[in-house]
Formats: C-alpha cells, sequence, structure tokens
C-alpha cells in the first residue's frame, strides 16, 4: 500500500512538473514568436472577400439585440458582422454557436451544421474564437460561484482545481492546444488561401486581481487564480497560432479595465446578473465592438504572416 501512495505521489509530482514545464515553454516561445502591437484601427474596404466567422458564445454574442439565430443565440451586432461590414466584403458565413467547442467545428449543434463546413476554396478570411467551452468556462464559473459563496475571503477555488497535486485548469489548457491546432489545420486544408486569424478571449476579471463580490460571486483570493488561467488560454492561443500558419488577435489588452466588476456603464463583459443585454460572464454590445476594432486593426495593420 505505502509503495502505491509513493507511486501515486510521484506520478502527480512528474505530471505537475510537465504541466509547469509546459507552461514555461508557452511563455517563452510566444514571446520570441509573438507579432508586434497591432497598427492603428482602420476600415478598408475588402471587396470581393469571402468571410467566414467561426466560433463559440463570445463570437456569437447571446441576448445581444438583435438575435438572428435562436439555435445559436447569435446576434447581428456580434464582433464579425461589424468586421464584415467595417470592411465591405462580398460574401459572409457566420456560424458561430453559443456552446461551441473545438468538436463543432466537425460536428453539428441542433440546425447548425458543423462550422467547418462553410469554409472552401473561395474563403480568403476565417476569424477563429474557440477554446474556452473545451476547458469548461461554463463548469468553472459555476464551480468557483459556489465555493466562492462558502468562503468569501479565500481561495477555495484554486484549492478545489489544485487537490490532485496539478493545477486542472492550467492541464485543460494543455490539453485544449491540439485541439486549436488540429482546426487550424482543417481550415487551411479547406481553404489554402484565406487569411487565417484566431481571437483571444476578452479581459472578464479586473486584471490587478481584485476581487468584487458580492457582484461577482468569487472569492477574494480566487480573482488573481481564474484571471490568470485567462491568460493562459490566450497565451497557448496565441502560440498555437503562431505554430499553425494563422495571425492572433489580442482582445485582452483592448478591453482591460472594462471586466465585469466595473460599474454598468463602464463595463463591456456583464457579470453573472446582467445589466445590459447579455449573457452572464460574456461581452456585451460594447464588448463585441471593442473586439470588432482589435480584428479590424490586425487587419488593416499586418500582412499575411510567413511559414
Amino acid at each position: 500500500m505505502q509503495d502505491r501512495t509513493r507511486q501515486g505521489t510521484t506520478a502527480r509530482s512528474r505530471r505537475a512538473t510537465a504541466v509547469t514545464a509546459a507552461m514555461s515553454g508557452c511563455a517563452l516561445v510566444a514571446t520570441i514568436a509573438s507579432a508586434p502591437p497591432a497598427a492603428a484601427h482602420g476600415h478598408g474596404p475588402d471587396h470581393g472577400t469571402h468571410y467566414v466567422a467561426l466560433g463559440d458564445s463570445y463570437t456569437s454574442g447571446p441576448m445581444i439585440p438583435r438575435q438572428v439565430d435562436a439555435n445559436c443565440a447569435r446576434s447581428d451586432h456580434n464582433y464579425p458582422s461589424i468586421v464584415a461590414e467595417a470592411r465591405r466584403t462580398s460574401a459572409f458565413k457566420d456560424v458561430s454557436c453559443a456552446g461551441a467547442t473545438t468538436e463543432h467545428m466537425w460536428k453539428a449543434q441542433g440546425t447548425n451544421g458543423p462550422q467547418l463546413n462553410a469554409v472552401g476554396r473561395d474563403t480568403d478570411l476565417v476569424t477563429v474564437q474557440i477554446g474556452g467551452n473545451d476547458i469548461g468556462f461554463g463548469s468553472i464559473i459555476a464551480t468557483c460561484a459556489q465555493l466562492g459563496a462558502q468562503d468569501p475571503t479565500g481561495d477555495p477555488c484554486r484549492r478545489h482545481y489544485e487537490s490532485s497535486g496539478t493545477d486542472q485548469l492550467t492541464l485543460n489548457v494543455l490539453e485544449t492546444a491540439p485541439k486549436i491546432a488540429r482546426v487550424l489545420r482543417a481550415v487551411h486544408s479547406r481553404a489554402p488561401h484565406a487569411r487565417v486569424v484566431v481571437i483571444g478571449y476578452p479581459d472578464l476579471l479586473p486584471d490587478d486581481g481584485r476581487g468584487c463580490f458580492p457582484e461577482v460571486p468569487f472569492a477574494a483570493k480566487d480573482f488573481p487564480y481564474l484571471r490568470d488561467t485567462g491568460k493562459r488560454l490566450n497565451l497557448m492561443l496565441r502560440l498555437v497560432a503562431r505554430l499553425n500558419r494563422a495571425e492572433y488577435v489580442d482582445t485582452y489588452g483592448p478591453t482591460r479595465g472594462h471586466d465585469m466588476c466595473k460599474a454598468p456603464a463602464d463595463r463591456w463583459v456583464e457579470p453573472l446578473q446582467p445589466a445590459s443585454p447579455a449573457a452572464p460572464a460574456h461581452p456585451n454590445a460594447k464588448g463585441e465592438e471593442a473586439m470588432a476594432g482589435a480584428v479590424l486593426a490586425r487587419l488593416a495593420g499586418h500582412g499575411r504572416p510567413r511559414g
């Protein structure tokens, strides 16, 4: 029994070391490989461009007026719609869908077919924002809110996800990386001449790590932990994009300071009880506009990536 216990402890230790080393490597490579900040905001026309938007609820814009697809909670004022209008694209398909994971690139969601079906050889611009549901955004929020109510000054969420000796959320991010890479390879295969742009996730929680319980019902010491989890997800997306001939758009920086803890007039992401039309813990119309601005800046300021 003692030998098995020691073996289990050793296995957990090795797993934790692997996770730490992997994330450190990601940080180093991403720092070296990351492109410079986007240039000035631009709205140049894209006459002749066939644009396809892939993604989850952060792309689709649940509850933001005007909802045009009840099955996917898709708004015609989400960032892909704003980008398509600003760039005056000749053809536009938005197949983003609330609840989507990387599997839904190949699998239907109700009336929404596999998202990759919208990508073809005539597609020349693809935006992809996916991965949040793969790491478990919804369950993380529910779990941490429940635990926060029991210990509002502590860090019960972090302790819950690290109870095995390994940070499960960091592991979730690492395990999602090859899934994102598979999606990008499939996009390139279907649209070999397309400009492919991976969109990061916005700033959900205060960047300084300060909590706002009970407006956002996470424990005080869990705010930095959850903030860092979001940053790890974006870091992974940046790296995987770079390694798979895609560009990356940072939406965290442009939305910093407009997180769900801010006053209703200042926030671009709604808390668990929204004051503006949006799903809980999701961008409102201002948040979608901010993400659109970041995408437009990238499209206007940088050419196609090499290799």
